[in-house]
């Protein structure tokens, strides 16, 4: 069953286009994510699907209802949390999720069963009396998706949720992620940790407003990232990097930290990329690999500013 149908939205800023034509649909308990630059277009097609900007053009149903006719129902049905912490500092945890209940029209004995299983479920027990500004990042935004899920959404938006999270409370964060999709949940999720975009079931990429890619992570390697795709490290594997771009057999090499991706044709195998190289590169380890999202994203950006 699809929870989110958006067909064909756009939003103009006077002459700037924000969104172009943007259709898509989510499932239930699905986590979709969307991946883009700054300024993609990403935040504002979230912030017309939760109802709070309205379209220029185009529509979308989030649980059944319009954003463009019934802005209300629909922001009654989701949950949001923004890429910016949105909760007030000065107030313990207990307080925050107290007031945003009420916000949400959950009051009395059922809000304190709420806050009792939305602390239990994002792992806040023992710390409700704890101030929410003296909480480390990655606490606050588990605060953050508390506060959205009090009114128990079916629908849950997160903008960048986890920006300047550490690792470990990035991993826990995904972990709540993926619990609330296995209990139905829907999860739309835009992030720049392109690791993290490997955990959505599907994936968009937008570029300049317009949604260019959609499909399951492997799909879209398949689709913009065909061929086979070989890992190179080495101590000073940059060196090799203008002789394989020159080879005919190559397609792409791009440098991923201290290594290089080299993208061949299908024929190409690891023996046949490790004799290219030069002994200069001091070459430990040549091992074919699945392209990442992030090959995926510099083959969409590069097809975009050809």
């Amino acid at each position: 069953m699809k929870t989110i149908v958006v067909e064909r939205l756009r939003r103009t800023f006077g002459n700037f286009v924000a969104v172009d034509d943007v259709s898509f649909a989510v499932e239930q308990g699905e986590i979709f994510g969307f991946l883009g630059a700054n300024g993609a277009g990403k935040t504002t097609t979230i912030r017309m699907i939760i109802g709070v900007l309205p379209p220029t053009a185009g529509d979308a149903t989030v649980a059944g209802f319009s954003v463009a006719r019934e802005p209300r129902e629909v922001k009654r049905r989701v949950g949001y949390v923004s890429q910016r912490f949105s909760l007030y500092p000065d107030l313990t945890i207990r307080q925050n999720l107290s007031f945003f209940g009420g916000a949400y029209g959950v009051w009395g004995q059922q809000l304190e069963d709420r806050i009792e299983q939305v602390v239990h479920a994002v792992d806040l027990e023992g710390r409700l009396d704890d101030l929410t500004g003296e909480l480390p990042g990655g606490i606050r935004q588990r605060v953050a998706l508390g506060a959205a899920l009090l009114h128990s959404p079916p629908i849950v938006l997160l903008d960048e949720p986890t920006a300047g999270v550490d690792p470990r409370s990035r991993r826990r964060f995904w972990d709540l992620i993926r619990t609330l999709a296995a209990a139905g949940t829907t999860v739309l999720v835009t992030t720049h940790h392109l690791d993290e975009a490997e955990h959505c079931a599907r994936v968009g990429l937008m570029v300049d407003g317009r949604l260019v890619a959609l499909d399951t992570p492997d799909g879209l390697a398949r689709t913009w990232v065909p061929g086979r795709m070989f890992r190179v490290d080495g101590v000073a594997v940059h060196r090799a990097l203008a002789s394989l771009r020159a080879r005919p057999e190559v397609i792409d090499v791009e440098p991923f930290g201290a290594a290089l991706h080299v993208r061949t044709h299908d024929a190409i195998d690891e023996a046949r990329v490790r004799s290219w190289l030069d002994p200069a590169a001091a070459v430990s380890r040549v091992v074919e690999i699945r392209p990442s999202l992030e090959d995926v994203f510099l083959a969409v950006a590069a097809r975009g500013a050809a």
